[in-house]
């Protein structure tokens, strides 16, 4: 999916959240500035000249959107830090003045906000080219050549994958004992579950992601996302059995849809299905490059612990996780319960 980072807010802070990324952008992109309280920085005069633009275009964009700027470290020296940055740099900062009293810098991250925004600059569209290959690399990378399952990588899947498994035949079970029907009946409640939280099916979920016809669709979701559809299986259930035992014979399948309908209104409910819509929403975009059209609305930028979670040294692939003596004990301990 193509990005047009000038547009889009989100795929920007994306990318700038990403330190993973950063790093690898100021290794290889070596734009120069100057070392200022062991991070680097520029001042507009070095802006102007990377970007090949004027005094009065940095201000314009300074002042459109010096919210975001200043969020990705663009700020302003006065009194010791501007000393300090002035002996830092004695002999380098032309025109910018021996006896300003305030004076504005650009942290590397911002130049990179800067050089995503700007659409009258060359060399603005050059790095931003620069930026997204530098990304696509890194997320390679760390996720080890590809991200269909990098919500694996999450050190908090695999419990609730596992955990999961469990409440599942709780909801077959339920299905079996109190709903009216046959076997196709599985699938049509389980959409029902998947329609409530993220309003796909499964059919529509695989085709957004991409998966094959024999790939299973929860080993693709994010711990958040399979929680949640757990707390559903289990306590849709528990209502099947109590309103079936209450009518003294199985529901119908219209009966049980009311149910559903019914379930998923509830209070406790609105929090968890808002998080997990964000996430999924957000995260699949960023990491997977894939859009649900249905949860366009939920996205948001992705934090930078999430980068962390999925990308940083405590993430592991299902295999390294499935290795760790530690991981197998914990295992051991909830089937011996």
């Amino acid at each position: 999916m193509a990005k047009d980072l000038t547009e889009s807010l989100h795929d920007r802070q994306n990318i700038l959240n990403n330190h993973y990324a950063i790093q690898q952008a100021e290794l290889h992109l070596a734009l120069g500035g100057a070392v200022f309280k062991e991070e680097r920085v520029f001042t507009k005069q070095q802006v102007t000249s990377l970007f090949d633009v004027s005094d009065a275009t940095i201000e314009r964009y300074l002042t459109t959107y010096g919210d975001e700027l200043k969020s990705n470290g663009y700020q302003l020296l006065r009194g010791g830090n501007l000393s300090e940055f002035k002996d830092i740099t004695y002999g380098t900062l032309i025109n910018e003045g021996t006896k300003t009293s305030v004076l504005g810098i650009f942290s590397f991250r911002a130049v990179l906000n800067l050089g995503m925004l700007l659409t009258e600059s060359e060399p603005a569209r050059l790095l931003r080219s620069r930026v997204l290959d530098i990304v696509l690399d890194v997320m390679a990378e760390r996720a080890g050549g590809q991200t269909k399952f990098i919500n694996q990588r999450d050190e908090n899947y695999l419990l609730s994958a596992f955990q999961e498994e469990n409440y599942r035949q709780q909801f077959t079970d339920a299905l079996d004992c109190y709903v009216e029907g046959n076997h196709w009946k599985y699938a049509k409640f389980t959409n029902l579950i998947y329609k409530s939280i993220f309003h796909e099916n499964a059919a529509d979920y695989k085709k957004v992601l991409n998966l094959a016809a024999k790939e299973k669709i929860r080993e693709t979701m994010y711990s958040e996302v399979i929680n949640l559809i757990a707390s559903f299986e289990s306590g849709i259930a528990h209502e099947l059995e109590t309103a079936s035992k209450q009518n003294g014979a199985k529901l119908t399948q219209k009966e049980a849809e009311i149910l559903f309908s019914n379930f998923e209104q509830h209070p406790l409910f609105r929090p968890l299905i808002l998080d997990a819509r964000t996430k999924m929403a957000s995260r699949d975009l960023c990491f997977r490059d894939a859009l649900h059209e249905k949860l366009e609305a939920y996205i948001q930028s992705v934090p930078k612990a999430d980068f962390e979670r999925f990308l940083g040294e405590k993430s592991k692939s299902l295999e390294q996780q499935l290795s760790d003596p530690e991981t197998l004990s914990v295992f051991k301990r909830l089937k011996d319960r």
